[in-house]
């Protein structure tokens, strides 16, 4: 009787550090992370990876990028196609950028969603629950 009543005591202590130890739920939203940049004939290829966690299915995205160069002035303004998008799937998204050269890239400003469809989406939705991450050193990216 007592074994089983320290037994029960025992698994009542262990309860709440095991409680505190679980990882939190990230939030729902849309992770976008500038991954990559690298040369190209005509110009930078941009790569991002994007994760879908919105609760459903982006059928279309569209965003609005600004880049600047070193010298924090505006090198580009273009509007990428991410296409669609499926709830809890990770894709690599790359992008040619002509004439504008990697080295010369400070930073990449997600400037507008301009399209993203799905059930119970538009692009504020998207926008207000983006979220941005650079694996890069010298590149800032965000919104």
């Amino acid at each position: 009787m007592r074994f089983a009543s320290a037994l029960i005591v025992a698994t009542l202590l262990a309860s709440p550090v095991l409680a505190q130890d679980a990882p939190a739920t990230a939030p729902a939203g849309l992770a976008l992370e500038l991954n990559a940049l690298t040369s190209s004939e005509t110009g930078c290829r941009v790569t991002f990876l994007a994760t879908n966690s919105l609760g459903t299915e982006v059928t279309r995205s569209s965003f609005e990028i600004a880049l600047f160069g070193a010298g924090g002035g505006i090198e580009r303004l273009v509007s990428l196609e991410f296409k669609a998008m499926p709830e809890g799937k990770t894709r690599v998204l790359q992008f040619d950028i002509g004439e504008v050269g990697c080295d010369t890239l400070s930073r990449v400003l997600i400037n507008d969603v301009v399209a993203c469809d799905g059930e119970g989406l538009d692009p504020k939705v998207c926008f207000d629950r983006l979220t941005t991450l650079s694996r890069l050193d010298k590149v800032e990216f965000g919104v």
